[in-house]
């Protein structure tokens, strides 16, 4: 463990952080809370730490660095060259009649851009018209601006005389966008100890804002398993001014149209279950709202027509059927020369307990080509689901009714993957949030182009995240 520090970007924040910190146990004024905390994300966005290669060890130093000006108990774990995570605790003074701990956690690195792409610098962290664009503004460093406040809020409450029931730690890892191999797996096999607990908060999971403007939390407890698979189809090479029937490119294209075309079978999980169940209380539109409740029905012709009707809104049917995206495409060499092979990169995320070989059984019966041949690359590991019956999940039911009393809480099986399934796998308890509430346009910018976080929503969820902390770590 590395405590080295460095000096923050920028002086404001230490002064920001400073005064804050001396408040007393009610905390900053709602614009001095997200004045300090934009500051700090600005900060984290303007550290460039697109993975691969990820360098997110700046990004651990300069968070350490808030956290010793704090007075909190932090250090930096190296990973590799470059690479980091940095952990924060604030501990309990119950003695043996302590809670279990609980993490707060999210990841530095992010994804890649397409610069021509954007109509802003990605990591410049600009702010227009109320909102803040970057990358990682909502994948994953805003989440951990709202864990720092979070720690920073728990702070005052100690220095004010309360005392905390669990201890509560701080994880910002790496590598999270690339498989974890220098982040959270490494962390659970190299310093167990530093991030033993019961209950995790991680990413995961959505707060959306409704048609009619209303919000509920989606709060994460299952997740889909990421695979690879490559297609790969076959024909005749030669030159390109003689056409030649079964062309391997146009053999691959007339697959890709099958697999697009096809549509897994509706798989029901106790989570999603839940989560439709829930959901349809409160969805806006009321034929749809039905649809959920024939889904969450268990009449397995109910299922079939609710699961139509859902189908037509791509992030709820995800979570109904085991999803499959051809992401990349490749073939030739020359312009004028037929290659004998053409080959396209699938990323197939699995229903947790379902099979990948089945997946790809299925397809290539559907494709029907003995000529196009599929080869699993990668394969995901699957994670226990989590429960919605226990203190965690009526934490974050009291802290969201705290900030929204008209707030829904559902159980949600997300379609992307996150580190909180190696953290299930350990043991722990982990859960998944994106506190900000977003309409759909915004949340699709996630891994897309122009990301923005609109400064109410962040806020928002800076509050949502504190009061989940609160919730859970004092009396």
């Amino acid at each position: 463990m590395s405590r080295r520090t460095s000096r923050l970007p920028e002086l404001t924040l230490l002064v920001l952080l400073s005064i804050s910190s001396t408040l007393g146990a009610q905390g900053p004024s709602d614009d001095a809370l997200l004045r300090e905390a934009t500051i700090q994300l600005q900060a984290m966005i303007r550290i460039n730490t697109t993975n691969p290669p990820g360098n997110e060890l700046a990004t651990a130093r300069f968070l350490d660095s808030l956290f010793q000006q704090a007075g909190i108990e932090s250090g930096v774990y190296e990973s590799a060259p470059g690479r980091g995570a940095v952990v924060a605790r604030l501990r309990s003074v119950a003695g043996a009649s302590a809670k279990t701990p609980v993490i707060l956690m999210g990841h530095m690195d992010v994804v890649g851009v397409i610069r021509d792409q954007w109509t802003a610098e990605p990591f410049a962290a600009e702010v227009r018209d109320g909102v803040l664009y970057g990358r990682g503004a909502i994948d994953d460093k805003g989440m951990l601006i709202a864990n720092l406040q979070a720690m920073l809020a728990l702070q005052r409450r100690v220095k004010a005389g309360e005392r905390l029931t669990r201890d509560v730690i701080f994880v910002a890892n790496a590598d999270e966008e690339a498989g974890g191999d220098f982040g959270m797996g490494w962390l659970l096999k190299n310093h167990p100890d530093a991030i033993r607990a019961e209950y995790a908060l991680n990413e995961g999971g959505r707060t959306r804002v409704m048609s009619n403007g209303k919000r509920y939390v989606a709060l994460q407890m299952a997740e889909k398993v990421s695979h690879v698979v490559t297609a790969t189809a076959s024909g005749p090479d030669g030159h390109a001014s003689i056409p030649l029937d079964g062309n391997a490119i146009a053999r691959l294209g007339r697959a890709l149209g099958v697999i697009g075309a096809h549509r897994e079978p509706t798989v029901l999980t106790p989570v999603t279950t839940r989560f439709f169940g829930a959901l349809s209380a409160v969805w806006p539109d009321a034929r749809e709202a039905q649809a959920m409740n024939d889904v969450a029905s268990g009449d397995a012709g109910r299922i079939t027509r609710g699961a139509e009707v859902l189908r037509s809104i791509p992030t709820l049917d995800a979570v109904l059927r085991t999803g499959i995206s051809p992401t990349i495409i490749g073939g030739g060499i020359r312009s004028n020369v037929i290659p004998r092979e053409a080959v396209a990169t699938l990323n197939i995320r699995t229903l947790p307990g379902q099979s990948i070989d089945s997946t790809v059984a299925r397809l290539a019966r559907v494709v029907n080509d003995p000529r196009v041949t599929f080869v699993i690359t990668s394969r995901g590991e699957d994670s226990p689901p989590m429960s919605a019956d226990n203190e965690f999940f009526a934490a974050v039911e009291r802290a969201a009714t705290r900030v929204d009393p008209t707030m829904t809480v559902v159980p949600y099986l997300s379609t992307g993957a996150t580190d909180s399934a190696d953290l299930r796998r350990a043991g722990i308890k982990a859960y998944g949030l994106l506190p900000f509430p977003l309409e759909m346009p915004d949340e699709e910018r996630m891994h897309g182009n122009d990301e923005r976080l609109p400064l109410t929503a962040f806020l928002f969820g800076i509050r949502f995240v504190v009061g989940i902390a609160e919730a859970l770590a004092l009396p």
